[in-house]
């Protein structure tokens, strides 16, 4: 007579191993998810940082005769010419830090221009640095 021997618990075995197989793989989605929301945030805000110094600099060669309104300290207080487009543009970058630097090109008829814009997008993390260098023909 042939004794047969009974696998006993092999499925549940197999099932289990597959769960922890999916489990990590799920897991190593979110993060994958996670880290590219991140990205995609801090995108938004260097885009953001783009256009704004775009707008400030399409503002200033319109208005070369006031050309020297528009430096700005970092932390300072920003003059009348400066108070609409420096609160758009902390609206959009929270936290930003804005300065602006106003000097003329010695031997040229040209001033440059170099807007920084800095931020920090989560505490703890690396400050970011968006600056522009235009010059501007007086």
């Amino acid at each position: 007579m042939i004794q047969h021997r009974h696998q006993g618990g092999i499925a549940l075995l197999e099932a289990m191993i597959a769960t922890v197989i999916l489990a990590i793989g799920l897991l190593g989605t979110i993060g994958m998810q996670a880290r590219a929301y991140s990205a995609l945030s801090e995108a938004s805000m260097r885009a953001e940082a783009t256009i704004a110094t775009e707008q400030l600099l399409g503002v200033i060669a319109s208005d070369q005769a006031n050309l020297a309104s528009y430096a700005l300290a970092s932390g300072a207080v920003p003059g009348d010419v400066l108070q609409g487009w420096y609160a758009a543009t902390r609206a959009s970058i929270p936290g930003a830090l804005i300065d602006i630097t106003v000097a003329p090109t010695a031997g040229t008829a040209r001033s440059q221009v170099d807007i920084r814009i800095r931020w920090t997008r989560k505490a703890g993390a690396a400050q970011n640095v968006h600056q522009v260098t235009a010059y501007i023909s007086t």
